[in-house]
């Protein structure tokens, strides 16, 4: 005799596969409940997440435009900014050129009339020192000099003669 429970499979999942109808209807039915609930759930919400995604991303857009904007604004500013200090430096190292020149006019000035002083001296002490000798020569020999009569002398004999 054959033993029909060795013919029987133990397993449950076996059990199900033997009903297809059953099993997909069941799958059907749950994914048919899920979509409506999903459906169901937007409606009363009012918003769909992909308008949301959309309304956000163009926000992000639109920020992100404006802060281009204004990185370009203060670029610029930063630029106008930056070529006002080249042109005051500019100016700042023009009018240092203009110094330095007038400062080498100053010192080359001031060493001429150095020059000048120094040469005025040596003049002036050699014309001492010829002095000094020329005193010193006129002490040695005594010479003979005439005076002449003062004024009062020779207006008070007139005035006699008159008289």
């Amino acid at each position: 005799m054959i033993d029909l429970a060795q013919d029987r499979p133990s397993n449950p999942l076996l059990r199900l596969g033997a009903q297809p109808i059953a099993l997909t209807a069941a799958a059907l039915l749950l994914l048919i409940a899920g979509v409506t609930s999903i459906a169901i759930w937007r409606a009363s919400t009012g918003a769909t997440p992909e308008t949301d995604r959309v309304v956000a991303s163009r926000q992000l857009q639109a920020r992100t435009a404006q802060a281009s904007e204004q990185l370009v604004e203060k670029t610029k500013g930063l630029e106008a900014t930056q070529q006002e200090s080249i042109d005051q430096l500019q100016v700042v190292q023009d009018q240092l050129q203009t110094v330095k020149k007038l400062l080498a006019f100053q010192q080359a000035d001031t060493k001429r009339l150095s020059e000048q002083v120094t040469t005025l001296n040596e003049s002036i002490d050699s014309l001492r020192q010829s002095f000094a000798s020329a005193r010193a020569t006129e002490a040695e020999t005594p010479s003979v000099t005439r005076r002449k009569p003062s004024r009062r002398v020779h207006a008070s004999a007139r005035k006699r003669s008159r008289g």
